[in-house]
């Protein structure tokens, strides 16, 4: 009776320290521990940083409600020894084990990249890694190389023209080099065979394309004007006219705060000045839209060889198929500039 009595406390003891140890287990793996009562919230870790600087992060940020058995159960994975760095995405309520299972396996979150209105590529390699843990004198780098202007199958007038502003997804981790992959990609994507045979038909490259739709990009803040635009200069280039585009005049000088293009402007020597040299210039004067390089490809079909901003500051413009009816309209203009005292 005494050894059955014994027996009895034994498994009485075990089945309680059993029932606590699952309890206990349970609660490591598989509680709510992670943004407990929070929101949602992206947890970056940079390269080369240490479990203890990971703990550190998600002590000081609360993100981890109990440390303790978060570290225990990191341990236990073998997380610690090996970190992956990454953007990742922790959600409200998560369990220790599905947070350690995502880190892990680097499962990280494609975050946003979006860029656009650059007017150099020096203007680009900060909007490029704004977001990413790239250090933005890596790009710039890159952007600046003529072989890997070259590599891509640019140069270094042109390779602005690889970079269609949108929105992408991509990983936080991301090379400078696999960013601009990932660009060139897109590139290639964009200009299908549809787009290409629009091109052909208007005697146009795709680099051409884009160099006419930077200026025309530089020209009007209007999609609606923009096809009409780029048939005057489409006109002017098939007439063997020279472009006399005023942005391009800008974009030689390298001065953006003009708003008034004077005559000594037009006596530059540089091959941006389309006074002065015939054709387009060597390459866009900016990064242009997606809406102008489709303005182009979709170009209004017209008569206009010339057109000049309304004298109402609209925005818009006013457009003439005679050199005397231009003269006309761009008195009207330049007579609103002097009145509202705009001299350059």
């Amino acid at each position: 009776m005494k050894r059955i009595k014994i027996l009895s406390i034994a498994i009485v003891v075990f089945t309680i320290f059993l029932s606590s140890f699952s309890f206990y287990a349970y609660q490591i793996f598989f509680t709510p521990n992670i943004l407990v009562d929070k929101g949602d919230q992206y947890f970056p870790i940079y390269p080369g940083t240490t479990f203890k600087e990971l703990q550190d992060q998600l002590y000081k940020q609360n993100i981890v409600n109990d440390l303790i058995s978060f570290s225990f159960l990191a341990r236990l994975k073998d997380y610690d020894k090996l970190i992956k760095p990454g953007m990742y995405l922790l959600k409200k309520d998560m369990s220790n084990n599905d947070a350690i299972n995502m880190l892990r396996a680097g499962m990280q979150t494609p975050i946003k990249l979006t860029f656009s209105n650059a007017r150099k590529l020096e203007d680009l390699a900060s909007k490029l890694t704004d977001n990413l843990a790239i250090d933005s004198v890596d790009m710039q780098a890159l952007l600046a190389s003529d072989s890997v202007a070259e590599a891509y199958g640019f140069n270094k007038q042109t390779f602005i023209s690889m970079f269609l502003p949108n929105t992408y997804e991509v990983y936080w981790t991301a090379s400078a080099t696999e960013i601009l992959n990932r660009l060139k990609s897109e590139y290639d994507k964009f200009w299908n065979e549809e787009r290409r045979n629009k091109a052909q038909a208007l005697n146009l490259t795709p680099v051409k394309v884009s160099t006419l739709a930077s200026i025309v990009d530089s020209e009007t803040n209007f999609m609606d004007e923009a096809p009409r635009i780029s048939g005057v200069y489409l006109n002017r280039l098939e007439r063997g006219y020279h472009l006399q585009a005023d942005p391009t005049l800008v974009f030689a000088v390298g001065d953006f705060t003009i708003r008034r293009v004077l005559d000594v402007h037009k006596k530059i020597d540089s091959p941006y000045n389309t006074y002065k040299y015939r054709g387009l210039p060597p390459g866009p004067i900016m990064m242009p839209s997606i809406s102008a390089i489709e303005a182009v490809l979709n170009t209004e079909e017209h008569s206009y060889l010339y057109f000049c901003a309304k004298e109402d500051f609209s925005g818009y413009h006013v457009f003439a198929k005679t050199l005397s009816e231009h003269n006309a309209n761009a008195r009207r203009f330049q007579q609103a500039l002097n009145k509202q005292r705009i001299y350059r």
